[in-house]
């Protein structure tokens, strides 16, 4: 394994290649590998303060990433005693199961959304697999096509408990915590998933965005084992709700620090009123399932079309368009009907 290297977070740098990168004096951008997974890194932010070491976001337990993350905390002299605990934006495994796995290292605190704890206990369970709920929405929204081509690779596995163990804390809105040199404090951002939370660092000026605001790609909308009603509509407000803080250096869970979040934050409203706008646009007097729209439209910058994407991206194309067409529902601007167990949705005469 290359050996761990303390230098600024610079541009020149691709986000994701092992090292620890200041961001600020005492703040440190640690990447760690993700297995199989599009999104190549997760960035783990070690902080530093005169009660230890606090971890916002944990990484995947698997040993390759528990390596990269104690080479990184030996780089900055410290290993994993000294870390005092660990902060958690959301429940998916890249960024909550090694914060377990620390914790039995370590006795530090582990600590999470308190909105997470419903998708927490169903996948702490061991009942149900994770990616259950996401099949069962494609199926509802006429994607069995995108059912089988998950089955045929294999995606959705039983979940494992240990990976899922509760927090010390559930985190509430408006919390704060006196971590690193200046303190943070969690605001509650639901839509990647209910329990999402950010930590506002207003004394360097820095929000950890988690997965709510990424400076490369649109975050997955109610990727989650337990669903809000309406998740777009809320990640939209928590947008808004970002938008009415100062704006911050962003520092996200994948990809690169920016120097602004309130532009990024703008850009996502935008791509999302534009995109419900597409999802209208394409209904008329005959209903039409979330899988028949999706395809309709266009995806990633590329403007790719739905069948030429991997499975587990057309089910996120799937659930994507589905939530934005739960959204025009709700505000009136089209049908929606249920028969069969599918859902369909109708641009309806005026």
């Amino acid at each position: 394994m290359r050996r761990a290297e303390r230098v600024d977070d610079p541009d020149r740098h691709s986000w994701e290649e092992p090292g620890v990168y200041q961001v600020a004096p005492g703040v440190h951008r640690v990447p760690l590998p993700i297995p199989e997974d599009g999104l190549r890194a997760v960035n783990v932010y070690v902080l530093e303060g005169d009660h230890g070491l606090t971890l916002v976001d944990a990484g995947w337990a698997m040993p390759e990433s528990r390596a990269v993350l104690g080479a990184a905390l030996e780089a900055l002299s410290y290993g994993v005693d000294d870390v005092s605990e660990i902060l958690v934006t959301h429940v998916h495994v890249d960024h909550y199961s090694q914060g377990v796995t620390l914790r039995g290292e370590s006795g530090c605190g582990l600590r999470l959304g308190e909105h997470e704890r419903p998708s927490l206990e169903a996948l702490g369970s061991g009942d149900e697999m994770e990616g259950a709920t996401q099949l069962a929405q494609l199926r509802r929204h006429g994607g069995e096509e995108v059912v089988s081509a998950l089955d045929a690779i294999g995606y959705g596995t039983g979940s494992d408990p240990a990976k899922w163990e509760p927090p010390d804390e559930w985190i509430t809105h408006g919390r704060l915590f006196q971590a690193g040199r200046t303190g943070l404090r969690a605001l509650h951002t639901p839509g990647h998933t209910r329990g999402h939370v950010v930590f506002d660092d207003a004394g360097h000026g820095m929000l950890f965005t988690g997965d709510h605001v990424l400076p490369q790609i649109t975050p997955s909308i109610g990727y989650e084992s337990r669903t809000g009603a309406l998740p777009l509509r809320d990640f939209m407000d928590s947008l808004g709700a970002v938008l009415d803080l100062p704006d911050r250096l962003m520092l996200p869970a994948h990809g690169p620090v920016r120097s602004s979040t309130h532009a990024r934050a703008t850009e996502l409203l935008a791509h999302h009123e534009q995109r419900l706008d597409a999802c209208a646009a394409l209904l008329d007097g005959r209903p039409r399932t979330a899988y028949e729209v999706a395809g309709g439209l266009g995806w990633t910058r590329r403007e790719r079309r739905l069948r030429d994407l991997d499975p587990v991206n057309r089910m996120l194309a799937v659930c994507e368009t589905a939530a934005h067409l739960d959204v025009l529902a709700a505000d009136g601007r089209c049908g929606r009907t249920e028969q069969g167990g599918v859902v369909r949705y109708l641009q309806e005469a005026s």
